[in-house]
């Protein structure tokens, strides 16, 4: 039996390819082991958002070639369609497989191993065409529906690297979602890069939600991402759906109309403010999550003040805050007025305090109540999940099983790491 073992970096749609591909190939007689033990193949599914995660991404391809010179190492990802040939020039790396080839990954290992020659452009191109996740690295399913992304932010080089938007045929997705359903998920989380523009034939985005939503089995949705552009009323109707979870990353980058113009965002901080409104009038204890760039070209100390006062206004459940990365052909890259380093280093530690008092102040309020947590991980009588509005809850109990309910009232709250719900079974 051979092994192969897997790095995933970046988003939740890299998440899904790799709990796709780690299936596949289990599914046709190959071990899953872990990144830093020895195996017969390397895959390192790349990030390249940021200066940052291409700095990961060369550190694990140097691991690899370093430790395992003898072994295939893939690399795949948004970083092998941004620096190809780069990558290529490597002549420890095997392949390297952009996107578009990616779900042809278990096709090229297997010609190699059987002796064949097979170059990357001969591979199959279908950002689509991946099978089932049950034997990935996560408890709750993925689901990918859409790909690429049309809006072209100024600071942004996905489209570059993940192509056009294009949307996966509806009836493919409910099939693929009821399969997992039925083999026992409980939780179903729709992703893509920009899954609210999605558009197939007559279906849009909140047809397809609507028609998830109808589906039969005890499982509840999530969607990963959505731009503040993408709500309607049939959406915001389709928030209070028993099986919808009361969770979205709402990604807003920045709190300053001055710079959501100057990024190209399709909104403004009222059109923002008027949509997290609407869905609390719904659900007052919504948990809206965010992404903030910190340093974008030009952000001056009253565009920084702003995004702090914004992340208090909404009091966010999450913010995920990176410093503004140059990426290469991108308009930002050519912009004026760049952010010296070290300013933003000190914009993002001042953020960051606040957002964590933020995420304290939020999660407070469930000390008392009661969470639906799908339990991940278990050791010993610990079991450890999400709550419906994607909050970690640990609680002890006997007999836990993974991928299972069980409905906990929250007792108190632990700050040591991570600001963790602890509860008592119901």
């Amino acid at each position: 039996m051979k092994t192969i073992a897997f790095k995933t970096l970046g988003c939740r749609l890299n998440q899904y390819e790799t709990d796709a591909l780690a299936s596949q190939f289990q599914n046709n007689n190959y071990k899953l082991v872990d990144f830093d033990e020895e195996a017969d193949v390397y895959v390192i599914n790349t990030c390249t958002v940021t200066h940052q995660s291409d700095h990961k991404s060369r550190n694990f391809i140097n691991q690899i070639t370093k430790r395992h010179k003898d072994s295939i190492l893939v690399v795949t990802g948004c970083m092998a369609d941004n620096a190809k040939d780069e990558l290529e020039s490597k002549d420890e790396i095997n392949y390297v497989l952009e996107n578009d080839n990616k779900s042809a990954l278990f096709s090229l290992v297997e010609a190699h191993f059987n002796g064949e020659i097979k170059h990357t452009d001969q591979l199959n191109k279908d950002r689509f065409d991946y099978g089932s996740t049950e034997k990935g690295f996560h408890t709750r399913s993925m689901i990918k529906i859409q790909d690429g992304c049309d809006n072209f932010c100024t600071f942004c080089i996905i489209p570059s690297v993940r192509g056009r938007a294009k949307s996966r045929p509806f009836q493919d997705i409910i099939d693929n979602i009821q399969s997992v359903i039925d083999g026992g998920a409980k939780e179903v989380i729709i992703t893509g890069v920009n899954i609210g523009r999605y558009e197939y034939e007559d279906y849009k985005f909140d047809d397809l939600v609507e028609a998830i939503l109808n589906l039969d089995g005890d499982f509840r949705l999530r969607i990963s991402s959505l731009e503040p552009d993408g709500f309607g009323d049939k959406f915001l109707g389709l928030l209070s759906h028993p099986k919808m979870t009361p969770h979205l990353h709402l990604c807003l980058q920045s709190g300053s109309d001055k710079l959501l113009l100057g990024m190209r965002r399709m909104y403004t901080i009222k059109t923002f403010k008027d949509t997290v409104e609407k869905v609390r009038a719904i659900r007052p204890d919504f948990n809206f999550t965010t992404d903030m760039i910190i340093g974008f070209p030009g952000e001056s100390e009253t565009d920084f003040t702003d995004s702090c006062n914004m992340i208090q206004d909404m009091q966010f459940g999450h913010v995920h805050t990176f410093k503004y990365s140059i990426r290469k052909g991108t308009r930002a890259e050519r912009m004026p007025d760049q952010i010296p380093e070290k300013l933003k280093t000190e914009r993002s530690a001042i953020l960051r305090d606040i957002a964590e008092a933020c995420k304290l102040k939020y999660r407070s309020q469930f000390v008392g109540k009661t969470q639906r947590v799908l339990v991940e991980n278990i050791n010993g009588n610990i079991g450890r999940g999400y709550g419906e509005h994607y909050i970690p809850v640990q609680f002890e109990a006997e007999n836990l099983k993974q991928n299972t309910f069980y409905d906990v009232t929250i007792k108190k709250i632990h700050t040591d790491k991570d600001i963790l719900l602890i509860g008592e079974l119901i």
